[in-house]
Parts: C-alpha cells; structure tokens; sequence
C-alpha cells in the first residue's frame, strides 16, 4: 500500500502514534493547494510562501487536537484562509501611515507578473499569463470575503459544504455571495479589458 492510498484520517492516527512521515505526507498533498490559496490572497509569491509555511506549522502544532469534526482539507484550509486574513490585517496596520503599496496590492509585480516576463516568446503563454494577471488584479480589488469564496470555489475547487465549513456560514450563503461575487469579478475584469482594449 503506497502513501497515496491512504486516508487522511489513518494519517492522522499516525501522526498521533508518532510517525513525523505521516505529517510529511500530508504537507506533501496539501502544499500546492495551500501556497495557491495563499498566493490568491496575498498577492505575492513570497508573501504567500511564508504564509503556507506558517500554516503547517500551526498544523503540524494543532494536529494532535484535530476532532475530525469536519475533513482534514477543510480544518487545512481553515487554518489557510485564517492565517491569510491575519497577515492582511497585520500588513495593512504596519502599513497604515505609509503611502507606499502594500506587496501584491496596487502593483504591476505580482505573480502574474512574473509569469509574463519569464515566460517563453510565443504567444499562446504570454496571453496565459495575462489572463492570469488580470485574474490576480481583480481579485485583489475584490474585498475580503467575495476573495475567499471565488478562491476557495473556483480556484481550490472546494464544495459548497466546505466552504461552508471553513467560513462558518450557512451553504446557501455561500452560494448567494459566491453569485454576487463572480458578477463582481466579472465587472471589474470587464472593466480592466475594456480599458486596455485587449
């Protein structure tokens, strides 16, 4: 039987009976998911990559109390969306008194960014990588809780029930805001190509 054919619940187990290779397993399925919902956030490839790293490291800190009350990728992505909003919050009070952009706010550097100016010189990935910049920017205009739903939604690919779970909302508010905040996006992207004329 090979990691991958076992459950997050037996990884659990053995990481209570003291097996560390079980919590590296479940960083290993867990990490890339966790550093987008991240990067999807913060904006900025390093920014979020701390973030991640501090998120299994409240896991691997909290995972001995882990009721199994609802699944372990919603109790991880808890602890994601949970640490993102905190980091916000504390860059947006150190910054407060500063008139310079936060890291990933307001600025044409971030990962999307990054992709275009790295990237091949064909066209079909330069368009790629805009696409995914113009993404970035307008998640960043949209406030904090239509960001998370859209991410966790249709980034993450999350259930309404998860989605529920992680936020603590009924899943029929879920689906409301989701509504209203894909429109919201679809406003502000429309926007940002008209503008551009793309």
């Amino acid at each position: 039987m090979t990691t991958n054919d076992v459950s997050d619940a037996e990884l659990v187990r053995r990481f209570r009976d003291g097996d560390r290779a079980a919590y590296a397993e479940i960083v290993r399925r867990y990490q890339h998911r966790v550093f987008t919902v991240c990067l999807r956030w913060m904006g900025d490839r390093e920014v979020a990559a701390e973030v991640a790293q501090d998120v299994f490291l409240a896991l691997y800190k909290s995972l001995p109390g882990f009721r199994g009350d609802s699944s372990l990728s919603t109790w991880i992505f808890r602890i994601a969306v949970n640490h993102c909003k905190n980091r916000r919050l504390y860059r947006r009070r150190r910054h407060a008194d500063q008139h310079e952009p936060l890291e990933g706010e307001d600025r044409d550097d971030g990962p999307a960014r990054q992709l275009a100016d790295d990237g091949p010189g064909t066209d079909a990935p330069l368009h790629a990588a805009r696409a995914g910049e113009l993404l970035q920017q307008g998640l960043d205009q949209l406030a904090e809780e239509p960001r998370q739903i859209i991410v966790l939604r249709d980034i993450q690919d999350l259930s309404y029930e998860e989605i529920a779970d992680i936020l603590d909302l009924p899943r029929g508010t879920v689906k409301s805001r989701l509504h209203r905040a894909r429109a919201e996006l679809a406003s502000i992207l429309a926007r940002k190509i008209k503008k551009e004329d793309l």
